[in-house]
Parts: structure tokens; C-alpha cells; sequence
């Protein structure tokens, strides 16, 4: 089956500085208060390695069906947003780039998560009967509705 490429963005504009979003996505220990997908499986296993923020943070985890099991490593930083290697073990296998773009917006930041890749043997199937967007465009809506209520709670105040 020929590979086909897809792309999922979302986007929304959060009341908080460009930074302070920033250093919620560029720490991998802080997507737990943020991540659509951190109510997946209670008992999910996590690992993190290499730096302890930015480029070369690695985060591994592993969980019940539903929550799966992958890594992404962060593999560009800039002051516009963070550039992530995804890579998706269980229960399909797949390598993706997601990209968090942020742009200031007003008084706010306008952030827009995209997830760009391939879906090819059984994810390919699945993706010509729901595709990409629709399986998790909704959770991209939810993080960063997440994103923004960690960052505009921690307006003003450092962590």
C-alpha cells in the first residue's frame, strides 16, 4: 500500500507570554499537566532522558491500547517554537514531526501544534476510513485548551 501523507494542525491564541509557553513545551516533565493524552492510562509508565529541557530532552512512554507506546525527542528550539521527533511503537509503528509554532498575538500568543507524517500498511488502512485530522485533531483542540489554562494560571509568577 503506498504511503500517504497527512497533516493535523490546530491552533489557538493563549493569554501568556511567548516564553512562558515556550518552557511548558520545551520540558517534557510538564506535559503532565497539559498533554491531551495523560488520562489515557493512570498507570502508564514514563521515562525521560538526555537533557533535562530542550534540545535532546527524550521522553518515553508506555501504556495500556489506548495510550500506546513511543518516544519523542525534542530536535529544534527557537524562539518562534520547538521542533519534535515522534515515534510510535505500539500498536502501530510510525515517525512523525510535530512542530508547536508560536507567534505573538495581541497581548496573548497565538500556538499552533501540527503533526506531519506518513501512514502506510495497517495505519494507512485505518487513515483512508478516519482519517488523520479526525483521530486526533480533537485532542490537539484539548492540549492546547490544557496549555492554556497551565499558562495563563502561571502568568506572572515563575515556576
Amino acid at each position: 500500500m503506498t504511503p500517504r501523507p497527512f497533516r493535523v494542525e490546530r491552533s489557538r491564541t493563549i493569554a501568556a507570554p511567548t516564553a512562558q509557553i515556550l518552557a511548558e513545551i520545551v520540558d517534557f516533565r510538564r506535559w503532565t499537566a497539559w498533554s491531551p493524552w495523560e488520562d489515557a492510562d493512570p498507570a502508564m509508565t514514563r521515562e525521560y532522558s538526555g537533557a533535562d529541557s530542550g534540545v535532546g530532552a527524550r521522553y518515553r512512554w508506555s501504556g495500556n491500547r489506548r495510550a500506546g507506546e513511543g518516544s519523542m525527542e525534542i530536535v529544534g528550539v527557537d524562539p518562534a517554537g520547538v521542533d519534535i521527533r515522534l515515534t510510535f511503537t505500539r500498536p502501530m509503528t510510525a515517525d512523525n514531526v510535530v512542530r508547536f509554532d508560536l507567534t505573538a498575538d495581541g497581548a496573548g500568543t497565538r500556538a499552533t501544534w501540527s503533526m506531519t507524517g506518513e501512514t502506510s500498511g495497517l495505519a494507512g488502512l485505518v487513515s483512508r476510513i478516519v482519517p488523520m485530522d479526525r483521530l486526533v485533531g480533537r485532542d490537539f483542540e484539548r492540549g492546547l485548551e490544557r496549555l492554556d489554562a497551565v499558562a495563563t494560571a502561571d502568568t506572572g509568577r515563575e515556576r
